[in-house]
């Protein structure tokens, strides 16, 4: 029997879930809220934010959805899924216990111990602790600061610079009351996107994301700029150190608790030269823009298998892949990512202009009072292909990306480059 689903959000990352869903055949509807100027094409879009639990709920009841899927992490962190459950309406994305993975390092750094998971050392520091001395300890390499709170990807400060990082923890401290502090992991980072319950676990194939503004990983740290999958950094011995020590210990841990984990387990991912796994961080949802790489290789039904997840029904159920590559580049607005400039004409994005290989995934967009596609926000779209090699998909990409018009907009124009180097 169809289903008919409603995606919290409005991003690009929401945007590829409703793209994916609506091509589901164990899908009759798809609703978002609040979407965005892209998500039209394949949902029905809603006004209420991601951040009214309540409304959220109202609505899931009014529009009588079969289950939820969870785009950003707030919503997740204050109890969305834990309110529409106890309504008796399914959620694909975490209750409130394991929302806090995401929502403090600390917390998932603590549950890394647990779990027996390799990660890189910390201590937190408090305005009773001394920075100089625990700078000075943590010294050999980059001073590796994180924020304990939700920050959008950008709580994390790596610098050389003394001045800089010592700056940092004073400010972390004054508005947050405490800061971790890490030793440097070096290596090639890496993406693995876990669908989970608490019969099972289903590793969708790893992507590497660019977090840097400028080319050659330059510059501000973003959301992300581009990403592609499936990344062949992470081989496939390493893929099995991967479920080996880190996947399966975490999902044994969290299964094992009286709520069980619902949702995706973003692992963020540092390889070492030896080729051996370290978790940089733990995220509640499908990584933005590592979702619009991930969603388009998975050749079963997609709709089956966030469902499954949200039921406890994953341990019966296959998931199959394209083996094909898919590769995304962000279309940013000037300014970003300091100060965004907003509400300029967009030309060129057109659904018209679209094709089944290669696609715009739009985030920050919207209609002016003229029903004009405007920019709303600091990423505004992204170029999505799949071909059959890396090397086409990124060609494909970056020629659907020529295409598009954006006063002062700029993008990375290496989406890929390690592993075409």
């Amino acid at each position: 029997m169809s289903k008919s689903v409603l995606v919290v959000g409005g991003g690009g990352r929401e945007h590829a879930l409703c793209r994916a869903l609506s091509q589901s055949e164990s899908i009759a509807h798809v609703h978002v809220t609040p979407g965005n100027a892209g998500t039209v094409n394949y949902a029905t879009n809603h006004s209420i934010s991601a951040s009214d639990v309540d409304g959220l709920l109202a609505l899931s009841e009014t529009l009588a959805v079969d289950f939820v899927v969870v785009g950003p992490e707030a919503p997740l962190c204050d109890s969305l899924a834990d309110v529409l459950i106890e309504h008796g309406i399914p959620c694909f994305g975490p209750q409130a216990i394991h929302a806090e993975l995401e929502g403090s390092k600390r917390f998932a750094k603590e549950a890394m111990q647990r779990a027996g998971v390799p990660t890189a050392e910390y201590i937190v520091l408090d305005s009773t602790s001394d920075f100089e001395s625990a700078l000075v300890s943590h010294s050999d390499n980059p001073w590796v600061i994180k924020r304990d709170v939700l920050a959008g990807g950008k709580g994390v400060v790596v610098t050389t610079d003394l001045k800089e990082a010592t700056e940092f923890i004073k400010e972390s401290i004054q508005t947050d009351g405490h800061v971790l502090l890490e030793s440097f992991l070096p290596g090639e980072e890496a993406s693995m996107l876990v669908v989970m319950d608490a019969s099972g676990f289903v590793c969708l194939p790893p992507s590497q994301d660019h977090k840097r503004v400028w080319d050659g990983d330059k510059g501000l740290n973003t959301g992300g700029m581009g990403a592609y999958c499936p990344a062949p950094v992470v081989t496939e011995e390493i893929h099995h150190k991967v479920v080996e020590r880190i996947v399966k210990p975490m999902h044994e841990s969290l299964s094992g608790m009286d709520v069980p984990y619902r949702g995706v387990l973003y692992v963020g991912l540092m390889i070492d030269e030896n080729g051996d796994p370290f978790v940089v961080e733990f995220n509640v949802r499908f990584g933005d823009p590592e979702c619009q790489v991930t969603l388009p290789l998975i050749a079963s039904d997609v709709g089956e298998l966030l469902f499954a997840a949200a039921t406890d029904a994953l341990e019966n159920h296959s998931v199959s892949f394209h083996d094909k590559h898919c590769l995304t580049v962000v279309l940013a607005s000037e300014g970003y990512p300091q100060s965004a400039i907003k509400n300029r004409l967009i030309l060129g994005a057109e659904l018209a202009d679209d094709e089944d290989n290669v696609w715009v995934s739009h985030a920050g967009t919207g209609m002016n009072d003229s029903n004009q596609l405007i920019s709303t926000g600091g990423r505004v779209l992204a170029t999505t292909a799949i071909a059959p090699s890396l090397s086409d998909a990124r060609a494909l990409s970056y020629q659907r990306m020529e295409k598009i018009s954006l006063q002062g907009s700029h993008h990375r124009n290496d989406i890929g480059y390690r592993a075409l180097r």
